[in-house]
C-alpha cells in the first residue's frame, strides 16, 4: 500500500549538494485531495497535509518504519479508520489527536470531512541513531493506537511539524526533537498506552481503546456485544469478562453510564427538548430514558435540568 520509492528533500546547509532519502509515505486517494510539504532528517521524515478537498477520501500505510499521525483539526460527517482489520475507530472529531501505527501494521482509512482537516506524519526510522542506546528502541515491540490525546507527545509532535511548515533548516534544533520524540514514545509505552499487553484482566491497551472508542461513538444506537467482541478478536463472553474486569463494569452498564453523561450535557442546552434528548442518546422511549438516568442520577431529567438553571 505505501509508496516506499517516494523521495522527501532533506533540509541542507547551502554548502551542501542536494540529496534526497527515500522514505516510505501515505497514500491518499485521490491524490489531488490535498497538499503536502515534507522534509527529513537522519531518523525521521515529516509531512504536514492539508486536505483541501471538500469530498470523501481515503488513505493507507504499510511500512517498515513507524508512522505518527498528528491532526490539528478535523471533523467528519462520518469514516472510519483500521488497523489490521481488527482495531477500529469512528470518532468523527478526530481535531487535536494523535495516531500511532508502529512498523509492520496496516492503517487504512475512509472519510468524509465535515470541515477540512490538516495535520501532519512523522515516519519514524525504528533504527534511528538519534535515539538513546538504552532506550533499545530497535528492539522495543509497539501497539497501534487510533486518535489519542498525550499532550506532551503532541507538543513534540508539533514543533517538528512545524520546522515543516516554515522551511525552517535549523538541523540541531530538528534532531534534538527527533531524539525527544523517541524518548516520549518509549515513555508513553512503559505507562501503558502503546503496550502490547496491558495488565487490565485481559484487555490489551488497544482492545480497551478500541471498545470504548466504539461505544463511544455509537450512542445514538443500540450496539451489541457481538459487535464489540469482533473489533478486538474475542469471544462475547471473554470481552465482556475482561471488559467488567478492566473498567469495573461489563460493557451494558458502561454505555449506559456514558450515554447519560451525553445527556446531561445535552440537558445544559434548556433550547433542546427532551425527546430530542431522547433520540439523541438512543432510547426508543422516553420512559426508558427517565428510567435510566434516575437510575444513575438519582433524578428526573428535568430535576437535572433544574439544577442547572
Amino acid at each position: 500500500m505505501p509508496d516506499d520509492s517516494v523521495s522527501i528533500p532533506r533540509y541542507l546547509n547551502q554548502d551542501e549538494a542536494p540529496v534526497t532519502t527515500p522514505k516510505p509515505r501515505m497514500e491518499i486517494d485521490p491524490p489531488t485531495a490535498v497538499t503536502r510539504s515534507e522534509a527529513s532528517w537522519p531518523g525521521l521524515a515529516a509531512e504536514v497535509v492539508h486536505v483541501t478537498a471538500s469530498g470523501p477520501f481515503k488513505c493507507g500505510f504499510l511500512a517498515s518504519c513507524h508512522l505518527l499521525m498528528s491532526v490539528n483539526r478535523g471533523r467528519l460527517v462520518h469514516g472510519e479508520a483500521r488497523v489490521q482489520d481488527a482495531i477500529v475507530s469512528t470518532r468523527r472529531d478526530i481535531g487535536r489527536t494523535l495516531t500511532f501505527i508502529p512498523r509492520g501494521y496496516e492503517f487504512r482509512g475512509s472519510f468524509m470531512p465535515l470541515s477540512l482537516p490538516w495535520g501532519g506524519n512523522l515516519y519514524i526510522d525504528p533504527a534511528m541513531s538519534l535515539a538513546a542506546p538504552e532506550l533499545r528502541f530497535d528492539d522495543i515491540e509497539f501497539e497501534p493506537r487510533l486518535f489519542f490525546d498525550e499532550p506532551v507527545l503532541w507538543t513534540t509532535a508539533s514543533k517538528i511539524l512545524r520546522l515543516v511548515e516554515e522551511g525552517d533548516d535549523n538541523r540541531l534544533y530538528a534532531e534534538t526533537l527527533t531524539a525527544a520524540l523517541a524518548i516520549e514514545l518509549v515513555r508513553l509505552r512503559s505507562r501503558g498506552g502503546l503496550r502490547p499487553l496491558a495488565d487490565r484482566g485481559g484487555l490489551a491497551e488497544w482492545q480497551r481503546r478500541a471498545v470504548i472508542d466504539f461505544i463511544n461513538d455509537n450512542l445514538d444506537r443500540n450496539i451489541s456485544l457481538k459487535e464489540l467482541a469482533s473489533l478486538v478478536r474475542l469471544s462475547p463472553n471473554h470481552l465482556c469478562k475482561a471488559f467488567a474486569r478492566a473498567m469495573g463494569m461489563p460493557p451494558h452498564q458502561y454505555h449506559r453510564r456514558q450515554r447519560i453523561e451525553r445527556a446531561k450535557l445535552l440537558l445544559a442546552d434548556t433550547h433542546r427538548s427532551i425527546t430530542d434528548i431522547v433520540a439523541a442518546t438512543g432510547y426508543t422511549a422516553s420512559s426508558n430514558f427517565a428510567t435510566a438516568f434516575r437510575q444513575v442520577t438519582g433524578l428526573s431529567p428535568r430535576e437535572f435540568r433544574r439544577t442547572l438553571l
